[in-house]
C-alpha cells in the first residue's frame, strides 16, 4: 500500500515538472486548458472556395497538327517572314526589266495663245505651188509619239539580276529559321501551360493539406494536447499556401496567354489534361529535320548568303563604271501640216553612254559598299560561334536536366519521408508544430521543384533537336 501511495507521489511530482516545463518553454501565447465538458471544434469542412481549379481556357490544343494550324492562320511573324519573300522576287522581277525592252508612249494637245499671221506654201492636187494664209505658231495641234529602248550591252543591269535572286535565295532561307523559331516557341509554351497547369494543381493539394493540419491542430488545442501557438503557426501555414497558389494560378493564365500569342490568338490557350505531352514531343521533333552541320542551319545560312549579295553589291558599284549601248526608236505624229516636213517621223539611233565623271559619288558607293561587305563576314561569324555554343548547350542541356530530375526525385522522396514521420511524432506529442509546418512546406516546394524539373527536361530534349534544325512544315 505504501509502495502504491509512493508511486502515485512521485507520478504527481513528475507530471507538475512536465507540465512546468512545458509553460516555460512556450511562454509566448499562454492559453488556459479547455474547461472540462467544452465541445470539441466541429471538422473544417474542406469545401473553401480557393481549392477550385482555375477555369479551363476557351480554347485549347491537343495535338502538335492543331497547333500548326494555328500558326499557319494567325501567326504574324510567319506571314511578315512571307511578306518578304514576296518582296524579294518583286525586286528580282524588277531587275529583269531593266534589261527588257521598255516601250512608252506619248500624247500632247497645244494651244497658243499668241500667234502672228502668215502665209504657207502649199502644193495642190496637180503638184502646183500656192500660198495660203496661216497663224505662227499654229494655234492648235496635237502631237503624238511612241518610243521603244532596247538594251544591246548592259552589264550592270544583267548583273542586278543574279543579285536579285540571291536576295530571294536569302529571304527564303530567313523564313525557314523564323519557322524553326516559332517551332521552338510554340513547343516551350505548351511545355510552360503543363507544367504550370501540374504546379497549380499541387499548389491546392497543398492547401487541402494545410487545411487538415489546421483542422488537427485546432481538435488538439480543444482537447489540451496543443497550444495556441500551434493552431497560429497551422493557420500561418494555411495562408501562405493561399499566397502561393494565389501566385501560381496568375502564373498560369500568363502561361495561357503567352502559348495564345505564340499561336497568334489574342487571349488564353490551355491544353488539355488528357493530352499526351510526349506525343507532342514527337510530332514537334518530327516536323523538322536536322541539319548535317552548322552552316546549314537557316539562320546562319541566311547570314552566308548575305555575304555574297553585300560582295554582289559591291560588284555593282564597279558596273557604274562601265558604258552601255541602247537600241532607240521613236514613232511620232502631228497634226500641223507645214508642206514641208513630213506629219508622221521614224528614227532609229543607237546610243553609247559613257560615264566619265559624277563628282566622285560612284567611289563614295564602293567604299561603302566594300565596309557593308566587311559588316556582313563579321554578322556571319558571330552567329556560327552563337550557334555553335548553342548547339552544344542544348546537348549539354539534356543529361544536365536528367540529372536534376533524379536529384528532385530523391529530394521529393525524403521530403515525403521526413513529413510522414514528422507528423506521425507530432501526433504521438513528440513533435512541435514549427517542425510539422516546415516539412509540409519543404514537401510541397519539393513536389513542386519535381514537377518543374520533368517538365524541363521534355522542353531540353526539343531544344536539343530544333537548335539544330530546319522546319519545312
Amino acid at each position: 500500500m505504501r509502495t502504491s501511495l509512493r508511486a502515485v507521489a512521485l507520478g504527481l511530482v513528475a507530471t507538475a515538472v512536465a507540465t512546468g516545463a512545458r509553460a516555460q518553454s512556450a511562454p509566448t501565447i499562454p492559453t488556459a486548458p479547455p474547461p472540462p465538458g467544452s465541445p470539441i471544434p466541429s471538422p473544417i469542412a474542406l469545401n473553401d472556395p480557393m481549392l477550385a481549379p482555375v477555369p479551363r481556357a476557351p480554347v485549347e490544343v491537343a495535338t502538335w497538327e492543331k497547333a500548326l494550324e494555328h500558326v499557319r492562320a494567325r501567326s504574324t511573324d510567319l506571314r511578315i517572314a512571307a511578306e518578304e519573300i514576296e518582296r524579294a522576287e518583286a525586286q528580282s522581277r524588277v531587275a529583269l526589266a531593266s534589261a527588257l525592252t521598255q516601250i512608252n508612249g506619248q500624247a500632247t494637245y497645244t494651244h497658243n495663245l499668241i500667234t502672228n499671221p502668215t502665209l504657207q506654201f502649199a502644193r495642190g492636187p496637180n503638184g502646183e505651188l500656192s500660198t495660203q494664209p496661216v497663224r505662227t505658231p499654229f494655234p492648235n495641234f496635237v502631237t503624238g509619239g511612241a518610243s521603244l529602248v532596247q538594251p544591246v550591252f548592259a552589264p550592270r543591269a544583267w548583273y542586278a539580276i543574279g543579285t536579285a535572286d540571291r536576295t530571294a535565295d536569302v529571304a527564303r532561307l530567313s523564313f525557314d529559321d523564323i519557322k524553326r523559331q516559332i517551332a521552338l516557341n510554340v513547343a516551350n509554351a505548351i511545355v510552360a501551360v503543363v507544367t504550370a497547369e501540374r504546379v497549380a494543381e499541387l499548389n491546392r493539394v497543398g492547401l487541402t493539406n494545410a487545411l487538415t493540419r489546421l483542422e488537427l491542430t485546432s481538435r488538439r488545442n480543444a482537447l489540451g494536447g496543443a497550444t495556441g501557438l500551434d493552431v497560429v503557426r497551422a493557420r500561418q501555414d494555411v495562408e501562405t499556401t493561399r499566397a502561393t497558389l494565389v501566385a501560381g494560378d496568375e502564373s498560369l493564365r500568363q502561361a495561357r496567354e503567352s502559348l495564345g500569342l505564340a499561336l497568334g490568338l489574342p487571349g488564353q490557350v490551355g491544353v488539355p489534361p488528357q493530352v499526351d505531352l510526349n506525343g507532342l514531343e514527337a510530332h514537334a521533333i518530327a516536323s523538322c529535320k536536322r541539319a548535317p552541320k552548322i552552316e546549314d542551319r537557316p539562320d546562319v545560312a541566311a547570314l552566308r548568303g548575305r555575304i555574297e549579295v553585300a560582295h554582289r553589291a559591291q560588284n555593282d558599284v564597279k558596273y557604274q563604271f562601265s558604258p552601255s549601248v541602247n537600241l532607240q526608236s521613236q514613232v511620232s505624229a502631228t497634226t500641223i501640216n507645214t508642206g514641208a516636213a513630213p506629219q508622221t517621223t521614224w528614227n532609229l539611233q543607237a546610243v553609247l553612254t559613257v560615264p566619265i565623271w559624277d563628282g566622285g559619288a560612284r567611289y563614295g558607293n564602293l567604299r561603302d559598299a566594300e565596309a557593308q561587305e566587311l559588316q556582313a563576314i563579321q554578322r556571319f561569324e558571330a552567329a556560327r560561334r552563337q550557334a555553335l555554343v548553342q548547339v552544344e548547350q542544348a546537348r549539354r542541356g539534356v543529361s544536365v536536366a536528367e540529372e536534376r530530375r533524379k536529384v528532385s526525385a530523391s529530394a521529393r522522396d525524403l521530403a515525403f519521408e521526413t513529413d510522414r514521420l514528422t507528423r506521425a511524432a507530432y501526433t504521438e506529442g513528440r513533435g512541435t508544430s514549427l517542425e510539422l509546418v516546415a516539412a509540409a512546406q519543404a514537401l510541397r516546394e519539393a513536389e513542386i521543384n519535381l514537377a518543374v524539373r520533368e517538365f524541363e527536361l521534355v522542353r531540353s530534349r526539343v531544344f536539343a533537336v530544333l537548335s539544330l534544325a530546319s522546319c519545312p512544315w
